[in-house]
């Protein structure tokens, strides 16, 4: 039994489970054969090699997933710098025994076309799932937005008290950021091609089918075609870290959000399933956000990476191709499982809109300061000053002598009531919501 984890210890904590199985090294020899089994077939519908050689191939290439250890892969990989070597090597002794001779196994491929073509294969497997879980993030957000639509709360901006906003304004800018985040990976996802070049991106030994094998290939992976091979030009391994790393940066926004709204001293939001402490009873910590949060944390240092990565030399990188490998996996298997983790912690997500409330009244009006200052405007040129020094004196403004000289206590009071100005608050969510339900999603963003 191959091991089908990344990290058994780690993973659940960090949302990877469904992931982990599509991106362990059983996954990547799985994926290499299926790259093996289908070029096969891709030949022989080109006429390079016989039909039944293509047969026996695949089915070999079969076996060898169930049976072949990656670890002795690894091993042996090591002295050529990939595991294609000794893959092929394990592959043609397969098809021997069947009259399979080695020149139709493989054929005219290098080891980057495998590998980079099962990178493909893998990030769109695992990438339809790391799409799912951004968009049923997307969906709890605007479950949030539709219930929470009119909740006043304080909006902060540079960690102080703003001006009053809503839950539902909030979680609709989630919503909104979580669905951007999925059309571009979702389309990045859609382009992911075929790698088929041969030793130095010519396709030589296949000439005059090369290109012919090529789209064959692609056809039988599910993948694009590609247009020329791109041993060295990986703008597509960037687009898709980048996409990612645009997704992990959405989720760890509204993970940040989460943490500091369920701080005792603010109290506006609690999990579902709040986590305990080992040492301290009274603790329910934000378990999922916090989770979420850590998982996305480690994306930008991978983004970084794959683009660092990208200058590769000539025909063939010394390297920075080889950098690519754990660094794509690891960026699916992270952003998919902060993805999972803020999903579950919005899904069941608790709003306090009493503690919103009282968050809203504890600068004694100030939040609403702006709203005072317009009022006073028309009595005199000096309200500015007025409101400042009354908020700075920490006098109530619908107590301050030089305010109700101008304005009616009521009046002010009126003025400071935060469900009095929400501004387009209420419209926002509506705007968020009203585009997700057309299609295509693209209409939202």
């Amino acid at each position: 039994m191959h091991p089908v984890s990344r990290g058994e210890l780690f993973d659940p904590v960090f949302g990877a489970q469904q992931l982990s199985p599509l991106l362990s090294d059983q996954a990547w020899v799985t994926a290499m054969l299926d790259v093996e089994g289908a070029l096969a077939h891709a030949a022989a519908d080109a006429g390079v090699i016989p039909g039944e050689h293509a047969v026996a191939i695949a089915a070999a290439a079969r076996t060898l997933a169930d049976t072949l250890d990656p670890a002795l892969l690894g091993v042996e990989g090591a002295a050529g710098g990939n595991p294609v070597i000794p893959l092929v090597k394990h592959l043609r002794a397969e098809c021997a025994p069947v009259g399979v001779p080695g020149a139709s196994v493989h054929t005219g491929a290098t080891s980057q076309d495998v590998i980079d073509t099962a990178l493909m294969l893998l990030a769109q497997r695992a990438g339809s799932v790391v799409a799912a879980q951004v968009t049923a993030a997307a969906d709890a957000a605007a479950s949030l937005a539709s219930r929470f639509r009119d909740t006043p709360m304080a909006a902060r901006t540079l960690g102080q008290q703003a001006l009053p906003t809503t839950f539902g304004a909030l979680a609709a800018s989630w919503c909104s950021a979580l669905d951007r985040a999925h059309h571009e990976l979702a389309r990045v996802l859609t382009t992911l091609p075929v790698q088929f070049g041969g030793a130095a991106g010519t396709l030589a030994a296949l000439h005059p089918h090369g290109l012919d094998v090529a789209d064959g290939l692609a056809d039988e992976l599910g993948l694009a075609r590609q247009t020329v091979p791109w041993h060295t030009d990986r703008t597509r391994i960037g687009a898709l870290a980048s996409a990612l790393g645009v997704a992990a940066g959405a989720v760890a926004k509204i993970a940040t959000d989460v943490v500091l709204m369920a701080a005792t001293e603010l109290g506006e939001v609690a999990e579902d399933s709040p986590g305990g402490s080992s040492a301290m009873p009274h603790k329910r910590n934000p378990v999922a956000a916090v989770a979420a949060r850590a998982a996305a944390l480690r994306v930008p240092g991978l983004v970084a990476t794959a683009l660092t990565a990208m200058p590769h030399e000539f025909q063939r990188a010394a390297g920075a191709w080889h950098a690519e490998w754990e660094t794509t996996t690891d960026l699916l298997r992270l952003t998919g499982g902060a993805a999972h983790r803020i999903a579950v912690c919005l899904s069941g997500l608790h709003v306090d809109g009493d503690a919103m409330r009282r968050n809203l009244d504890a600068t004694g009006g100030a939040l609403l300061a702006e709203r005072v200052t317009g009022a006073l405007a028309a009595h005199t040129d000096r309200a500015r000053d007025l409101v400042t020094a009354a908020c700075l004196a920490g006098r109530p403004l619908d107590a301050d002598p030089a305010i109700t000289e101008h304005l009616a206590p009521d009046r002010v009071r009126e003025l400071l009531d935060p469900a009095r100005y929400l501004g387009h608050a209420g419209d926002i969510v509506d705007r968020v919501l009203a585009s997700r339900s057309t299609t295509p999603k693209e209409k939202s963003l």
